[in-house]
């Protein structure tokens, strides 16, 4: 008997749902993950205030267009002018960073994943840049990576047509609660010096819709990189359902 024979009595033996599982992968099972942490200071510097990057990412075997994807965005990253043409490797960057920096110069870099849930990887990326000031500049960003459509969704792919106004007047609602929470809203002042801003890090994660936002934005530095949290119950009709984790 044939192998396509075979398939077709399993699948009348099966639901449907199990007999597409035959040829189509599970996306409930996670992704194995692999870590790759390195740190190299300038060649011949011997004090402690050598120039140094270090770079923490990870890389996955099953999903090679996510790993390619990872490193393009990490090199985004340390870019400096907005447009600055990017080195063609992690190790290229590396390289020049050291080749060319001073004492107390430093970069890290940081892919982690954040999160698997139904068919998503949320990566979150990191990076951090001394230039020997009061403080460096520390970044934020997120990849929302479908392994079924085997890219990264932008906040176009993840809203349905015409309902972004809605998302950010949700994540309104979401940065007064947390206004309320931390008791900043009792200060005016703050209020007004920090109005609610658009970030462009969103990250759907298994519990909620997570904003995140760049240092100075919505904050003052000290405070970090603020979460916003925006609970998929709100987003009823604003989100595409298929997005949805399962049990909201």
């Amino acid at each position: 008997m044939s192998l396509l024979k075979i398939a077709s009595v399993a699948c009348i033996a099966l639901t449907l749902g199990a007999c597409q599982s035959l040829f189509q992968p599970s996306y409930r099972a996670p992704l194995d993950v692999t870590r790759d942490t390195s740190e190299q200071t300038q060649a011949g510097c011997a004090t402690a205030d050598c120039p140094l990057v270090n770079i923490d990412t990870v890389h996955f075997a099953q999903e090679p267009k996510l790993d390619a994807l990872i490193e393009q965005r990490l090199l985004e990253m340390t870019r400096t002018t907005p447009g600055a043409p990017l080195p063609a490797t992690l190790n290229a960057y590396r390289d020049k960073f050291l080749r060319e920096s001073g004492p107390r110069n430093s970069m890290y870099l940081q892919a982690k994943v954040r999160e698997q849930h139904d068919g998503l990887v949320i990566i979150e990326l990191s990076s951090y840049l001394d230039q020997g000031g009061a403080h460096g500049e520390p970044g934020r960003g997120f990849i929302n990576y479908s392994r079924q459509q085997q890219k990264a969704l932008s906040l176009t792919d993840m809203l349905l047509p015409g309902k972004e106004e809605a998302f950010w007047k949700a994540g309104l609602v979401a940065h007064n609660s947390w206004l309320i929470s931390t008791r900043l809203s009792l200060e005016p002042d703050y209020v007004k010096a920090w109005p609610f801003q658009k970030t462009p890090n969103v990250a759907l994660t298994s519990s909620d819709v997570v904003l995140k936002y760049p240092t100075t934005t919505i904050a003052p530095y000290a405070l970090g990189h603020v979460e916003l949290q925006i609970p998929y119950s709100r987003l009823e009709g604003i989100i595409k359902p298929e997005l949805v984790p399962v049990g909201h």
